[in-house]
Protein backbone atom coordinates (compact mmCIF):
# COMPACT_ATOMS: atom_id res chain seq x y z
CA UNK A 1 0.00 0.00 0.00
CA UNK A 2 1.19 3.51 -0.98
CA UNK A 3 2.05 6.09 1.49
CA UNK A 4 -0.96 8.37 0.25
CA UNK A 5 -3.14 5.57 0.88
CA UNK A 6 -2.08 4.89 4.12
CA UNK A 7 -2.19 8.49 5.29
CA UNK A 8 -6.11 8.52 3.29
CA UNK A 9 -7.05 5.77 5.49
CA UNK A 10 -6.16 6.81 8.61
CA UNK A 11 -8.01 10.02 7.73
CA UNK A 12 -10.86 9.18 9.69
CA UNK A 13 -9.09 8.75 12.94
CA UNK A 14 -9.37 10.80 15.70
CA UNK A 15 -6.24 13.05 16.50
CA UNK A 16 -6.29 12.95 20.09
CA UNK A 17 -5.37 9.71 21.57
CA UNK A 18 -7.64 7.78 24.46
CA UNK A 19 -5.71 9.19 26.91
CA UNK A 20 -5.38 12.54 25.95
CA UNK A 21 -9.67 12.58 25.29
CA UNK A 22 -9.73 11.52 28.76
CA UNK A 23 -7.80 14.67 30.28
CA UNK A 24 -10.15 16.83 28.32
CA UNK A 25 -12.99 15.26 29.78
CA UNK A 26 -10.86 15.63 33.48
CA UNK A 27 -10.46 19.66 32.14
CA UNK A 28 -14.05 20.16 31.63
CA UNK A 29 -14.81 18.14 34.39
CA UNK A 30 -12.95 20.76 37.02
CA UNK A 31 -14.31 23.61 35.19
CA UNK A 32 -17.70 23.07 36.05
CA UNK A 33 -16.94 21.63 39.61
CA UNK A 34 -15.47 25.00 39.91
CA UNK A 35 -17.89 27.21 38.68
CA UNK A 36 -20.65 25.33 40.26
CA UNK A 37 -18.92 25.90 43.75
CA UNK A 38 -18.77 29.42 42.64
CA UNK A 39 -22.48 29.72 41.90
CA UNK A 40 -21.54 30.67 38.11
CA UNK A 41 -24.36 29.66 36.09
CA UNK A 42 -23.62 27.92 33.00
CA UNK A 43 -25.44 29.41 29.82
CA UNK A 44 -25.59 28.41 25.92
CA UNK A 45 -25.84 30.85 23.20
CA UNK A 46 -26.00 30.68 19.63
CA UNK A 47 -22.84 29.77 17.50
CA UNK A 48 -24.21 31.89 14.25
CA UNK A 49 -24.95 35.42 14.46
CA UNK A 50 -26.06 38.78 12.29
CA UNK A 51 -23.00 40.57 13.38
CA UNK A 52 -19.83 39.50 12.82
CA UNK A 53 -16.24 40.54 14.84
CA UNK A 54 -15.67 44.03 14.17
CA UNK A 55 -11.87 43.20 15.21
CA UNK A 56 -9.56 44.68 13.34
CA UNK A 57 -6.87 41.08 13.59
CA UNK A 58 -9.84 38.50 13.26
CA UNK A 59 -12.09 37.53 10.60
CA UNK A 60 -15.27 35.59 11.27
CA UNK A 61 -16.30 32.13 9.40
CA UNK A 62 -19.87 33.55 6.83
CA UNK A 63 -22.36 31.40 6.58
CA UNK A 64 -25.44 32.03 4.03
CA UNK A 65 -28.32 32.57 5.68
CA UNK A 66 -31.25 30.55 5.13
CA UNK A 67 -35.20 30.24 6.26
CA UNK A 68 -35.42 33.16 3.58
CA UNK A 69 -33.47 35.78 6.04
CA UNK A 70 -31.54 38.14 4.08
CA UNK A 71 -28.05 38.89 3.79
CA UNK A 72 -24.95 36.48 5.69
CA UNK A 73 -24.88 35.10 9.04
CA UNK A 74 -21.61 34.62 10.56
CA UNK A 75 -20.20 31.77 13.36
CA UNK A 76 -18.86 33.58 16.40
CA UNK A 77 -15.24 34.17 17.59
CA UNK A 78 -16.05 34.34 20.76
CA UNK A 79 -19.75 34.08 23.06
CA UNK A 80 -18.69 37.85 24.50
CA UNK A 81 -21.42 39.69 22.93
CA UNK A 82 -24.13 37.54 23.50
CA UNK A 83 -23.40 36.94 26.88
CA UNK A 84 -23.11 40.67 27.67
CA UNK A 85 -27.01 40.73 26.44
CA UNK A 86 -27.60 37.94 29.26
CA UNK A 87 -26.09 40.41 31.40
CA UNK A 88 -27.87 43.24 30.55
CA UNK A 89 -30.68 41.25 31.08
CA UNK A 90 -29.96 39.96 34.27
CA UNK A 91 -27.76 42.28 35.96
CA UNK A 92 -27.10 39.92 39.20
CA UNK A 93 -26.38 36.69 37.98
CA UNK A 94 -22.76 35.82 37.28
CA UNK A 95 -22.84 33.33 33.84
CA UNK A 96 -19.89 31.20 32.05
CA UNK A 97 -19.61 29.23 29.41
CA UNK A 98 -17.64 26.82 27.09
CA UNK A 99 -18.42 27.01 23.63
CA UNK A 100 -17.02 25.67 20.26
CA UNK A 101 -15.93 28.86 18.70
CA UNK A 102 -14.44 29.86 14.79
CA UNK A 103 -11.76 31.68 13.31
CA UNK A 104 -10.81 32.00 9.64
CA UNK A 105 -7.57 32.00 8.36
CA UNK A 106 -6.05 30.43 11.58
CA UNK A 107 -3.24 27.43 11.53
CA UNK A 108 -0.39 26.76 13.48
CA UNK A 109 1.01 25.30 16.47
CA UNK A 110 -1.21 27.11 18.46
CA UNK A 111 -4.20 28.21 16.04
CA UNK A 112 -6.67 26.29 14.58
CA UNK A 113 -10.00 27.30 12.75
CA UNK A 114 -12.50 26.04 15.47
CA UNK A 115 -11.67 25.72 18.95
CA UNK A 116 -13.08 25.87 22.62
CA UNK A 117 -13.02 28.55 24.42
CA UNK A 118 -14.31 29.14 28.17
CA UNK A 119 -15.80 32.67 28.65
CA UNK A 120 -17.36 33.76 31.84
CA UNK A 121 -18.12 36.88 33.87
CA UNK A 122 -18.12 38.10 37.55
CA UNK A 123 -20.19 41.38 38.26
CA UNK A 124 -18.69 43.52 40.97
CA UNK A 125 -15.55 42.66 40.10
CA UNK A 126 -12.51 44.76 38.23
CA UNK A 127 -9.95 43.28 36.53
CA UNK A 128 -7.68 42.89 39.28
CA UNK A 129 -10.48 40.93 41.25
CA UNK A 130 -10.36 38.58 38.30
CA UNK A 131 -6.88 37.76 37.87
CA UNK A 132 -7.03 36.51 41.73
CA UNK A 133 -10.17 34.56 40.40
CA UNK A 134 -8.70 33.26 37.17
CA UNK A 135 -5.55 32.13 39.67
CA UNK A 136 -7.89 30.40 41.60
CA UNK A 137 -9.61 28.66 38.83
CA UNK A 138 -6.06 27.52 37.53
CA UNK A 139 -5.20 26.13 40.60
CA UNK A 140 -8.05 23.99 41.50
CA UNK A 141 -7.36 22.64 38.09
CA UNK A 142 -4.02 22.12 39.08
CA UNK A 143 -4.84 20.02 41.83
CA UNK A 144 -7.78 17.71 39.59
CA UNK A 145 -4.37 16.66 37.72
CA UNK A 146 -2.56 16.29 40.52
CA UNK A 147 -0.25 18.76 39.89
CA UNK A 148 1.86 21.44 41.64
CA UNK A 149 0.35 24.70 40.39
CA UNK A 150 3.49 26.68 39.29
CA UNK A 151 2.43 29.94 41.14
CA UNK A 152 2.04 33.52 39.39
CA UNK A 153 4.05 36.39 38.52
CA UNK A 154 2.73 40.24 37.59
CA UNK A 155 3.82 41.99 34.84
CA UNK A 156 3.37 45.94 33.37
CA UNK A 157 2.69 45.85 29.98
CA UNK A 158 3.55 49.90 30.12
CA UNK A 159 6.17 49.52 32.43
CA UNK A 160 7.90 47.15 30.75
CA UNK A 161 7.78 49.07 27.41
CA UNK A 162 8.71 52.14 29.62
CA UNK A 163 11.91 50.30 31.50
CA UNK A 164 12.96 49.15 27.92
CA UNK A 165 12.56 52.19 25.57
CA UNK A 166 12.22 55.26 27.70
CA UNK A 167 8.50 56.21 26.84
CA UNK A 168 4.88 55.29 27.84
CA UNK A 169 3.29 53.04 24.62
CA UNK A 170 0.95 55.49 23.58
CA UNK A 171 3.26 58.20 23.53
CA UNK A 172 5.84 55.92 22.28
CA UNK A 173 8.14 57.19 18.43
CA UNK A 174 7.42 53.98 16.33
CA UNK A 175 11.24 54.85 14.93
CA UNK A 176 12.35 54.19 18.78
CA UNK A 177 11.11 50.53 18.56
CA UNK A 178 12.84 50.15 14.61
CA UNK A 179 16.50 51.90 16.30
CA UNK A 180 15.82 49.30 19.43
CA UNK A 181 15.65 46.08 16.85
CA UNK A 182 18.53 47.12 15.10
CA UNK A 183 20.46 47.67 17.87
CA UNK A 184 19.80 44.16 19.26
CA UNK A 185 20.47 42.81 15.54
CA UNK A 186 17.19 41.93 15.03
CA UNK A 187 15.05 42.47 12.00
CA UNK A 188 12.22 44.82 11.91
CA UNK A 189 9.42 44.36 9.03
CA UNK A 190 9.72 47.21 6.49
CA UNK A 191 6.79 49.62 6.34
CA UNK A 192 5.62 48.57 10.13
CA UNK A 193 6.65 51.97 11.86
CA UNK A 194 2.89 53.46 10.16
CA UNK A 195 1.41 51.03 12.65
CA UNK A 196 2.38 51.92 15.99
CA UNK A 197 0.27 49.03 17.54
CA UNK A 198 1.91 46.39 16.06
CA UNK A 199 5.02 48.06 16.37
CA UNK A 200 4.90 47.80 20.30
CA UNK A 201 3.25 44.33 19.84
CA UNK A 202 6.21 43.12 18.03
CA UNK A 203 8.02 44.53 20.83
CA UNK A 204 6.54 42.53 23.38
CA UNK A 205 6.88 39.00 21.56
CA UNK A 206 10.44 39.78 20.64
CA UNK A 207 11.94 41.30 23.93
CA UNK A 208 9.70 40.79 26.76
CA UNK A 209 7.46 37.76 26.59
CA UNK A 210 10.76 35.53 25.92
CA UNK A 211 11.88 36.98 29.91
CA UNK A 212 8.53 35.03 31.20
CA UNK A 213 9.08 32.16 33.21
CA UNK A 214 8.71 29.15 31.25
CA UNK A 215 7.49 27.27 34.52
CA UNK A 216 5.13 29.83 36.00
CA UNK A 217 2.19 31.75 35.12
CA UNK A 218 2.21 35.23 34.18
CA UNK A 219 -0.57 38.22 34.47
CA UNK A 220 0.39 40.50 31.93
CA UNK A 221 -1.38 43.93 32.43
CA UNK A 222 -1.71 47.31 32.05
CA UNK A 223 -1.99 47.45 28.65
CA UNK A 224 -2.17 50.74 26.50
CA UNK A 225 -5.07 52.95 26.75
CA UNK A 226 -4.91 52.45 22.64
CA UNK A 227 -5.25 48.65 22.97
CA UNK A 228 -8.44 49.03 25.47
CA UNK A 229 -10.47 47.01 22.77
CA UNK A 230 -13.70 45.72 24.95
CA UNK A 231 -11.96 47.35 28.46
CA UNK A 232 -12.32 50.30 30.19
CA UNK A 233 -9.21 53.17 30.57
CA UNK A 234 -7.78 53.63 33.59
CA UNK A 235 -4.82 54.73 35.39
CA UNK A 236 -1.68 52.79 36.11
CA UNK A 237 0.75 52.91 39.10
CA UNK A 238 2.86 55.53 37.26
CA UNK A 239 -0.44 57.88 36.28
CA UNK A 240 -0.59 57.53 32.67
CA UNK A 241 -3.68 56.31 31.37
CA UNK A 242 -4.18 52.12 30.69
CA UNK A 243 -6.07 49.55 29.67
CA UNK A 244 -7.94 47.84 32.40
CA UNK A 245 -7.50 44.87 30.78
CA UNK A 246 -4.61 41.65 31.14
CA UNK A 247 -3.40 38.30 29.46
CA UNK A 248 -2.31 35.39 30.91
CA UNK A 249 0.57 33.19 29.68
CA UNK A 250 1.66 29.88 30.91
CA UNK A 251 5.51 30.93 29.68
CA UNK A 252 5.25 32.43 26.16
CA UNK A 253 1.78 30.37 25.69
CA UNK A 254 -0.59 32.53 25.81
CA UNK A 255 -3.75 31.02 27.32
CA UNK A 256 -6.80 34.23 28.19
CA UNK A 257 -7.74 37.45 27.91
CA UNK A 258 -9.86 39.35 30.85
CA UNK A 259 -11.42 42.97 30.88
CA UNK A 260 -12.84 45.41 33.11
CA UNK A 261 -15.57 45.34 30.56
CA UNK A 262 -16.99 48.87 28.94
CA UNK A 263 -20.32 49.51 29.77
CA UNK A 264 -20.45 52.40 27.93
CA UNK A 265 -22.85 52.24 24.46
CA UNK A 266 -21.95 55.21 23.12
CA UNK A 267 -18.20 54.90 23.73
CA UNK A 268 -18.54 51.23 22.43
CA UNK A 269 -19.79 52.40 18.88
CA UNK A 270 -17.13 54.72 18.65
CA UNK A 271 -14.50 52.12 19.36
CA UNK A 272 -16.67 49.56 16.91
CA UNK A 273 -16.25 52.22 14.28
CA UNK A 274 -12.74 52.52 14.44
CA UNK A 275 -12.19 49.26 14.04
CA UNK A 276 -14.48 48.97 10.78
CA UNK A 277 -12.34 51.81 9.42
CA UNK A 278 -9.40 50.11 10.48
CA UNK A 279 -10.15 46.76 8.87
CA UNK A 280 -11.23 49.02 5.26
CA UNK A 281 -7.32 49.57 5.40
CA UNK A 282 -6.54 46.40 5.98
CA UNK A 283 -8.69 44.95 2.96
CA UNK A 284 -10.18 42.95 5.37
CA UNK A 285 -13.50 41.32 5.86
CA UNK A 286 -16.65 43.83 5.73
CA UNK A 287 -19.00 43.42 8.91
CA UNK A 288 -21.71 45.23 10.35
CA UNK A 289 -21.74 46.11 14.19
CA UNK A 290 -23.59 44.27 16.54
CA UNK A 291 -26.32 46.57 16.71
CA UNK A 292 -28.42 44.27 19.55
CA UNK A 293 -25.06 44.53 21.77
CA UNK A 294 -25.05 48.14 21.76
CA UNK A 295 -28.48 48.22 22.64
CA UNK A 296 -28.47 46.27 25.46
CA UNK A 297 -25.45 48.41 26.21
CA UNK A 298 -27.89 51.34 26.29
CA UNK A 299 -30.11 49.27 28.71
CA UNK A 300 -27.01 48.92 31.19
CA UNK A 301 -24.53 46.85 31.44
CA UNK A 302 -23.36 45.89 34.78
CA UNK A 303 -19.82 46.56 36.72
CA UNK A 304 -18.67 43.28 35.47
CA UNK A 305 -15.45 41.93 34.46
CA UNK A 306 -15.37 38.64 31.87
CA UNK A 307 -13.08 36.64 30.37
CA UNK A 308 -11.74 34.37 27.77
CA UNK A 309 -9.69 30.82 28.31
CA UNK A 310 -8.73 28.83 25.36
CA UNK A 311 -9.31 24.96 26.65
CA UNK A 312 -6.98 23.57 24.23
CA UNK A 313 -4.47 25.95 24.70
CA UNK A 314 -4.76 24.87 28.69
CA UNK A 315 -5.27 21.46 27.78
CA UNK A 316 -2.02 21.87 25.70
CA UNK A 317 0.03 22.92 28.76
CA UNK A 318 -1.30 20.70 31.49
CA UNK A 319 -0.54 17.50 29.17
CA UNK A 320 2.82 18.43 28.05
CA UNK A 321 1.71 18.35 24.44
CA UNK A 322 3.32 20.11 21.37
CA UNK A 323 0.65 21.01 19.00
CA UNK A 324 -2.86 21.86 19.05
CA UNK A 325 -3.91 18.79 16.92
CA UNK A 326 -2.97 16.51 19.57
CA UNK A 327 -5.61 17.82 21.91
CA UNK A 328 -8.12 18.07 19.76
CA UNK A 329 -10.89 15.14 18.22
CA UNK A 330 -10.29 16.11 14.94
CA UNK A 331 -8.64 18.97 13.15
CA UNK A 332 -9.19 21.44 9.73
CA UNK A 333 -7.83 19.10 8.22
CA UNK A 334 -9.72 15.61 8.96
CA UNK A 335 -13.17 17.43 10.23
Amino acid sequence: MSADCTKASAQWRPKATLPTLKQSAKLRHAIHEWMQAQEILEVCTPALSIAGTTDPHIDSLVVPAAGGCEGNRYLHTSPEFAMKRILCAYPSQDIYQIAAVFRAEEQGRFHVSQFSMLEWYRTGMDHHALMQDVEKLLRHIWNAFDLEFPGVDLRSYSQNVYDKLGQWPDKLDALVVSQYFEKHERSFPKGLESDLSACVDLFMDEFVLPEFDENRVTFLYEYPASQAALSRIGKGISGEAVAERFEVYMGQVELANGFHELADATAQRQRFEQDVLARQMRGRQEVSMDENLLTALSNGLPDCAGIALGVDRLHMVLGSHSHISQVLTFSDDNA
